[in-house]
């Protein structure tokens, strides 16, 4: 049992409180970095997300000009092994919670 604010939560309480911030969308931000050709990133993101081909330059051209770009929202889990995609691919990526 936890307490806010002075109350006691029920376990129903906790339990919905645990629910709500487990189903909380994230999404994975993959980041602009000197090494990478922008046909290789483009690439990766129709290979692994399946976006199409004018989907990935867009995000392609967004990490090069604005430093960053949101690939993917979903589930922290599915996020989670997105990012280690992108790491496995040799791209620098994160995980945020999405606003």
């Amino acid at each position: 049992m936890s307490s806010t604010a002075g109350s006691t939560l029920t376990q129903e309480e906790t339990d919905l409180h645990l629910s709500t911030v487990a189903a909380k969308p994230y999404q994975v931000v993959v980041w602009n970095d000197p090494v990478n050709l922008m046909s290789y990133v483009a690439w990766v993101f129709r290979s692994y997300f399946g976006h199409s081909k004018e989907k990935a330059k867009k995000l392609m051209l967004q990490v090069h000009q604005e430093g960053r770009a949101v690939v993917a929202t979903g589930p922290r889990e599915k996020a989670e092994r997105d990012v280690t995609a992108m790491h496995s691919y040799g791209l620098q990526a994160t995980l945020e919670e999405a606003d």
